[in-house]
């Protein structure tokens, strides 16, 4: 799902820390870590024949300048994108700390963002997100005209447990949904939270043409994960990537970072995969496949 812009851009470490470090911004200490979960309604291209491959830029005023702090992951061809990647930005008591959410379709041709097009902007301060836990606006074009497009974020403390942990998943015989070819299989994991909203956790990259995909590792903020409950129940959804954005179910599980973490040292954890919708037809009907978590590593 992501863009090689992107994925090297993942690789620069604490880019906000660094950021905010070298032009000197914040005299306070800081009050807390806050992560920042953003999703966007409605987008619409120029070329109304096609759709967007949108990106949130997070950019940070600082004497008047705005520099850019981090971005999301590019979503392909989608209208209204629920990104992955978080931003994980300090919180300063009694300073003002005035945000910039830009979004834009990077194209596969782009070469960054020069050639890319604007599709919109929300300006706000941190302490308005914190305070409201959840803050929806239109995004603003050029000569700040309100679109039919809107962008959500939604703030979330981190309560003191800084721990991540490291997660490797692969699958084997996956349903395949392509017919000239095999499934491109992606696995989204949301968090069931107290409200029985689902919230997004990680979204692994597409392996193309694999019915027994192997993706990459990722680390994920236990707060985060399972807002440090390990028995919070996680919902975990495969789906066979297609270039129009219409993603074709394959299966899902449920699962606990508890049961998780069954998977450190060198053990396995695995679940069948299943489509509800088989299982009530199909009368011989096993799994669409088997999901198995290779390595679960807490790290500080």
């Amino acid at each position: 799902m992501e863009d090689p812009e992107v994925q090297g851009m993942k690789k620069m470490s604490n880019i906000y820390e660094s950021a905010a470090n070298t032009l000197g911004i914040f005299n306070s200490p800081c009050l807390t870590k806050v992560e920042l979960r953003v999703a966007c309604k409605g987008i619409s291209d120029r070329d109304a024949l096609s759709k967007p491959d949108p990106c949130v830029i997070l950019k940070m005023q600082s004497h008047g300048q705005w520099f850019e702090v981090d971005r999301t992951e590019v979503i392909r061809t989608c209208i209204n994108p629920v990104y992955s990647k978080l931003f994980t930005v300090d919180f300063y008591f009694e300073e003002v700390q005035r945000l910039r959410f830009e979004v834009h379709d990077i194209s596969s041709n782009h070469n960054g963002l020069k050639e890319a097009d604007f599709l919109g902007g929300m300006e706000c301060t941190l302490g308005q997100i914190v305070s409201q836990r959840k803050l929806s606006k239109s995004l603003l074009k050029h000569g700040n005209t309100a679109g039919k497009s809107s962008i959500t974020v939604i703030a979330e403390e981190l309560s003191g447990n800084d721990d991540y942990v490291e997660l490797a998943f692969n699958a084997r015989k996956l349903d395949d949904k392509d017919f000239f070819s095999k499934s491109d299989p992606f696995l989204e994991i949301f968090r069931m939270n107290d409200d029985a909203t689902q919230q997004l956790v990680h979204r692994t990259e597409v392996v193309m043409n694999n019915l027994s995909p192997a993706w990459k590792s990722f680390k994920v903020s236990v707060n985060s994960l399972c807002s440090g409950d390990p028995d919070r129940r996680l919902k975990c959804i495969v789906w066979d990537w297609d270039s129009n954005g219409k993603h074709d179910f394959i299966g899902e599980f449920t699962s606990t970072f508890k049961e998780m973490r069954g998977a450190m040292e060198g053990k396995q954890v695995q679940w069948e995969c299943i489509n509800p919708k088989y299982k009530a037809k199909k009368k011989n009907y096993k799994n669409s496949g088997i999901v198995i978590l290779n390595q679960c590593k807490v790290c500080m």
